[in-house]
């Protein structure tokens, strides 16, 4: 067994409770001197033993000493948890998490917070393989998402016909929400199943489709899980969404152009964009779009146009995409520092080239779009002071011309990139 100076430990416990609890999860609760969890994980614990009823009579699980003090998670917890960890500092310290402590669990915050050779954890399995072992699902074929601390938006990325996901919930609202979404994307037909109290006594399964789903009476505490139908429109993954996808007022990268800009940027998982003069907020859009740990901040002068970018964002599913009203340069202070910034707009403008450049670390890249003699000319210059590459992207869509078929020619697009070194 591995040490654990700080006698810090994490427990996952299932709704089972303590009869659901390995050897080695018993033991680390029973030499705890101070327990924390919520009301509910602590109320699956033994009583007290001031409070036990006779041993002989309960049973050899509940006649377990478990004399730890038990302390309920103040709301909001994450500001409050490194004062309770210090106050309790030299203390045996006990932990309780729902299922695997390190899926979307405490056990996570807690390593960022201590390091990773402050604690040892004791994983239960997690919801979400409870209910793809019910489902007959195998786990590596399903898309997993949490909707615990994270809006139903989220979840469009993830609807595409036939495909499987696991969601879990935040509360008894959660499966409606779920199947509203799936509604309006056309997706009415998807079959939804709602698993509730996963391993324990009171474990139910409700289906429907998205359409005919009973949300009556749900238990709080629930696995969504969803077999996509085949009727809604499908969403590419890769960038390149049709130009209907988004509202706009013409102040919008087209799909052949922004499929292009997106690949020069090369988003990496992780990286920060500054999407500069972001009119529909399409780039920014579809580099959060292109890997679930990718950010962006969208800086957008007009308010119309800001409030735009908000809408298209939770309608594309990247709902935490970060939108600044105000011009640039002014509204770049303060930003935190990109990685790659994109000048989508405001190339002419005095100062906003420079303090895009100024913003960007070494190995950062920039890339700005110009449409204009007078935008052209601004790269043209950096260009030949820094280098990089550019590029210019012609698109012809094919349009009627009377009775016939035509190409009609869109602006050229010209693309500088470069790399900070």
């Amino acid at each position: 067994m591995t040490e654990n100076p700080a006698g810090l430990t994490v427990v996952g416990i299932g709704a089972d409770g303590w009869a659901g609890l390995p050897g080695t999860a018993i033991a680390a609760l029973t030499a705890a001197d101070v327990i924390f969890g919520s009301d509910r994980q602590l109320a699956l614990l033994p009583p007290p033993l001031d409070r036990r009823p006779d041993p002989a009579r309960a049973g050899a699980a509940a006649a377990a000493g478990v004399a730890g003090e038990r302390i309920a998670w103040p709301s909001p917890l994450l500001p409050a948890l490194p004062g309770l960890l210090e106050q309790h500092r030299g203390r045996r310290i006990a932990v309780l998490a729902s299922g695997d402590p390190m899926f979307h669990g405490i056990g996570a915050t807690l390593v960022r917070l201590v390091g990773r050779d402050a604690l040892r954890v004791i994983p239960h399995p997690s919801s979400v393989s409870l209910a793809a072992a019910r489902l007959g699902w195998p786990l590596a074929d399903v898309d997993v998402l949490s909707l615990v601390n994270a809006a139903v938006e989220k979840l469009h990325p993830l609807v595409h016909p036939g495909r499987r996901m696991l969601v879990l919930s935040r509360d008894a609202d959660t499966p409606g929400l779920v199947a509203a979404l799936l509604r309006d994307r056309g997706y009415g037909d998807s079959t939804i199943t709602v698993l509730a109290q996963l391993g324990g006594a009171g474990e139910t399964v409700v289906s429907g489709t998205a359409d005919s789903l009973d949300t009556a009476g749900l238990d709080p505490l629930t696995v969504v899980a969803v077999e996509c139908g085949r009727g809604g429109a499908a969403r590419p993954v890769v960038p390149g969404l049709p130009d209907d996808a988004y509202e706009s007022d013409g102040q919008l990268t087209k799909r052949e152009v922004r499929a292009v800009t997106v690949a020069i940027l090369g988003p990496q998982p992780g990286e920060l964009l500054w999407d500069v003069g972001a009119g529909s907020g399409s780039i920014a859009i579809e580099w959060m779009r292109s890997h679930r740990a990718c950010r962006a901040v969208a800086v957008e002068s007009s308010p119309e146009r800001a409030g735009r970018v908000r809408a298209n964002a939770a309608a594309l599913g990247v709902p935490d995409l970060r939108v600044v009203e105000g011009r640039a340069p002014g509204a770049l202070a303060g930003l935190p520092a990109p990685d790659v910034v994109f000048i989508g707009g405001g190339v002419t403008r005095d100062g906003v080239l420079d303090a895009a450049w100024d913003a960007l670390p070494v190995g950062g890249r920039l890339v700005a779009n110009a449409v204009t003699l007078e935008s052209e000319a601004v790269i043209a210059a950096w260009y030949a002071k820094l280098g990089g590459e550019l590029t210019r992207v012609a698109v012809n869509r094919a349009s009627p011309v009377g009775g016939f078929t035509g190409w009609r020619a869109m602006m050229p697009v010209t693309i500088w990139s470069v790399v900070k070194r």
